[in-house]
């Protein structure tokens, strides 16, 4: 359980750095969608400090505010929200959020989005699995491989470490004994 724990912070984290990347280089412009200047900015600060220090329903909260006045950067907050929802252990609305995200995305905003689900489902699956509901944990297991192959096979950069790799194999060998 622990490499999964480890697996998880390094596919996060990765996503996290480039949400943050792409985010903060946003700078003071004004956008058609109301992101004007350091307000956006610093509920933004809110929302990632608090999705940082573990405040999960706060940084929900927070993104889900952003998120409607947030234009162009929307699916990147939606990315966010749905890392909230993970990292507060709640696997179906995460898969939920980033495979509906994924849906309307292309390239790497695509990968991003499939990574979270691939871990949401993986988690949930084995979470399934653990309560002997072997047919649906069976089931989210595949989903979460297939998100998994398709980031690594589209977006092999988005990996350095070998988080992802080693979470699909996870879910491989998992599937092999049921």
């Amino acid at each position: 359980m622990q490499a999964i724990s480890f697996a998880k912070r390094g596919v996060l984290g990765g996503l996290v750095l480039c949400g943050g990347l792409l985010l903060g280089s946003c700078g003071e412009s004004t956008g058609a969608g109301g992101t004007a200047g350091s307000g956006f900015q610093s509920k933004y600060a809110v929302a990632r400090n608090a999705l940082e220090s573990g405040d999960y329903g706060r940084a929900k909260r927070s993104y889900q505010r952003l998120i409607a006045t947030a234009g162009p950067l929307a699916p990147r907050l939606q990315l966010e929200y749905a890392h909230a929802e993970l990292r507060a252990g709640n696997y179906g609305a995460a898969a939920q959020i980033a495979g509906d995200l994924a849906k309307s995305q292309s390239g790497e905003a695509r990968s991003a989005a499939l990574a979270v689900q691939g871990t949401a489902q993986h988690e949930q699956g084995l979470a399934l699995l653990a309560k002997g509901d072997v047919d649906s944990g069976k089931a989210l297991l595949a989903q979460a491989r297939a998100a998994l192959d398709e980031v690594l096979k589209s977006s092999t950069d988005m990996d350095p470490l070998g988080s992802m790799a080693g979470r699909r194999a996870q879910i491989g060998a998992s599937l092999q004994k049921l």
